[in-house]
């Protein structure tokens, strides 16, 4: 199970690390995307990992968690995305007619992933208004700083909305296998640890 809430975890950090790429310099890790983009079909998975494709799939939002969780390096701007995402799933969790919203919206948006691909543009735009019309609406919102010049782009906007709703569902995911802000405040050593495990066994399933 702790395993589990590292996946999880990684997953809203992988979502929150490309959100802040593209705003700070317009530019998105494509298998970070996908990977993150595609959760969000998976429904009822077998894991975890499956959720994500796998744990390859996870490669940048370990490492993300690593180094904001036990190093020097960490990204104070990507940490409080994380912590907002984490608030807005809970405010989520007491809204089932939110929540049928949702996931009515994604299995419409189904049929679009599989003639175009879940990173395809449209796609991509279909997940941001599905963001806009429900997620965006509770408070507080997310705030995302950047590049007023990304930032102005609509089709960046797009792209970071349709990765805040990915993270929304890493954050659900997180909360269903036993995640808490307690868990994540006093296992912050034990979960990067964890991560690295991870790492290393994604390094060797490549051979």
């Amino acid at each position: 199970m702790r395993e589990s809430r590292v996946i999880a975890l990684a997953g809203v950090f992988q979502a929150c690390a490309v959100v802040r790429s593209i705003a700070n310099d317009g530019r998105s890790d494509s298998a970070a995307v996908e990977s993150s983009l595609a959760s969000l079909f998976r429904i009822d998975s077998d894991s975890a990992a499956d959720v994500f494709g796998g744990l390859s799939g996870l490669r940048l939002g370990m490492e993300t968690l690593v180094a904001n969780l036990d190093s020097e390096h960490r990204n104070l701007a990507v940490s409080q995305l994380v912590m907002g995402v984490l608030r807005l799933e809970r405010k989520l969790d007491g809204r089932s007619e939110m929540k049928r919203q949702l996931r009515e919206g994604i299995e419409s948006i189904q049929r679009q992933v599989d003639h175009l691909g879940v990173a395809h543009a449209t796609v991509q735009t279909r997940l941001a208004e599905l963001y806009s019309n429900t997620l965006s609406r509770l408070k507080p919102r997310i705030v995302v700083h950047g590049n007023p010049l990304h930032l102005a782009d609509p089709k960046r906007v797009e792209q970071i909305r349709s990765m805040l709703l990915a993270g929304i569902r890493a954050a659900v995911l997180w909360r269903q296998v036993g995640g808490s802000q307690w868990r994540l405040l006093l296992r912050r050593s034990e979960y990067a640890m964890l991560a690295r495990g991870l790492l290393t066994r994604c390094t060797l399933d490549r051979g």
